[in-house]
């Protein structure tokens, strides 16, 4: 066992004819090492986890990110979303069960809270609107949010929806506040009644739509505060026969592939979800190795992408 340890793990004292007839029954059986019982040994695992609410297209371009950041590390990643993600405080339940033997340190990507405890360095994407001194990557969605809005006034509109967010997220409340300041210095007025709570959740926006598209003095355009509510939107204005953009521009936040891919293509608000990933992956790697990041609260800008879904009022 000592000599087969020695050569799996590179070590001196093994002849190196010994070494390639180890490796070789290696190969031959498909072995690999136990994540835990190599942890248990070294207390490293050689492992990164990116723990999700749910494996939506945001969370799968942070992925994408993360996993090109990893790529030359000698770290692998482990993508984890747990039985109840949506709920409060999954991610506690998820460190709790990874953290310590299967994992070296975590990012959370959108979490509902960020004062968690762990034995593990700790980065957040898109963080919860709550105090915390964990480090963060996000981007300007107040800046993003007031250049969809901005775009949609300069195209002619005076009455624009707005779908929200998640009300527990930092970039969901930016997201909010930039729509109405665009309002504002366009000296238009923020009308509760097109103001809607989507919660980033399929049939929440549904309702959220409906009841606004169907007023007689209905918008005649709508912000919706991401890619997947925005498509959700295009939906349900086609269910009510009123034809995008003619009738109805839309707009959303992240550009997703699902945007571009849609007919019409969706304007939105591109967001580097990939550089996300890429950064937290970074922050992290510096913490794990005991530095000092660069920066520990990291935003990065947005930019406007306009496309088939938006045009003057008719």
């Amino acid at each position: 066992m000592a000599t087969v340890s020695k050569a799996v793990n590179g070590r001196y004292g093994v002849a190196p004819e010994t070494v390639d007839r180890v490796l070789s029954v290696v190969a031959e059986l498909g072995y690999e090492s136990s994540l835990i019982a190599s942890s248990m040994r070294s207390r490293r695992t050689g492992v990164i986890g990116v723990l999700v609410a749910d494996f939506e297209p945001f969370s799968a371009e942070i992925l994408k990110g993360v996993g090109q950041a990893l790529s030359a590390s000698r770290y692998d990643l482990l993508a984890y979303s747990g039985s109840h993600g949506t709920a409060e405080g999954w991610e506690r339940r998820s460190l709790s069960r990874l953290s310590g033997t299967l994992i070296d340190g975590a990012i959370m990507v959108t979490p509902t809270v960020v004062n968690v405890s762990t034995d593990v360095p700790l980065v957040a994407i898109d963080p919860h609107a709550g105090p915390a001194d964990l480090p963060t990557v996000e981007c300007d969605s107040f800046g993003g949010a007031h250049q969809a809005t901005r775009h949609l006034i300069e195209l002619g509109h005076s009455r624009i929806g707005f779908i929200a967010g998640r009300t527990d997220l930092r970039s969901s409340i930016a997201r909010d506040a930039g729509y109405r300041r665009a309002l504002v210095n366009a000296g238009l007025p923020v009308d509760p009644a097109l103001v809607g709570s989507g919660s980033y959740r399929q049939d929440a926006v549904r309702v959220a739509a409906l009841e606004m598209l169907s007023r007689l003095d209905r918008p005649t355009a709508i912000f919706a505060a991401n890619d997947i509510s925005a498509l959700e939107i295009m939906k349900v204005a086609a269910e009510l026969g009123l034809d995008v953009p003619q009738d109805l521009s839309i707009i959303g936040f992240d550009d997703v592939p699902e945007a571009s891919a849609a007919t019409p293509a969706l304007s939105t608000v591109r967001q580097p979800m990939q550089t996300l990933g890429a950064e937290a992956a970074r922050m992290l790697l510096s913490l794990m190795q005991g530095e000092t990041p660069a920066a520990t609260h990291l935003k990065l800008p947005t930019r406007l992408v306009t496309r088939g879904t938006t045009a003057p009022p008719a």
